[in-house]
């Protein structure tokens, strides 16, 4: 089994779907190169796997990562890279492209109590019970 990210015009995944395993090519029909080309093909789109067991840019069994992140609906891809990152959660955070995961100003407080961001302040507050 394996996923596959389809991704339209504007470099957005759209749709995340599983299929088959982009190794067993004993069906894939002769005038396609890859399972992404046939995906890509049949959804009128471009398509690129995805691997359910990379985040962060690492495999979870210690495998090689693919393409920085688990695609997800309204990630983007990107081209450049060739990697799936999640949109800018707040404005003032950047994308760390070692990771693909994109990062507060500062470190989240290590102190046990619950902080939200706050992005006009450009920093964490304490979270009201």
């Amino acid at each position: 089994m394996a996923h596959y990210a389809i991704i339209n015009e504007h470099n957005i995944v759209v749709e995340v779907i599983t299929g088959i395993d982009e190794d067993d090519t004993s069906t894939l029909p002769e005038d396609f190169s890859s399972w992404e080309h046939w995906y890509g093909d049949f959804k009128g789109a471009t398509c690129k796997r995805t691997s359910y067991n990379t985040h962060g840019n690492e495999h979870s069994d210690g495998g090689t990562p693919l393409r920085g992140n688990y695609a997800g609906i309204g990630y983007i891809y990107d081209t450049e890279n060739d990697v799936f990152y999640a949109p800018q959660p707040f404005s003032k955070w950047t994308l760390n492209e070692t990771t693909w995961r994109w990062e507060a100003p500062e470190d989240y407080p290590d102190d046990g109590k619950h902080y939200v961001w706050n992005d006009n302040k450009g920093e964490w507050e304490e979270e009201a019970e």
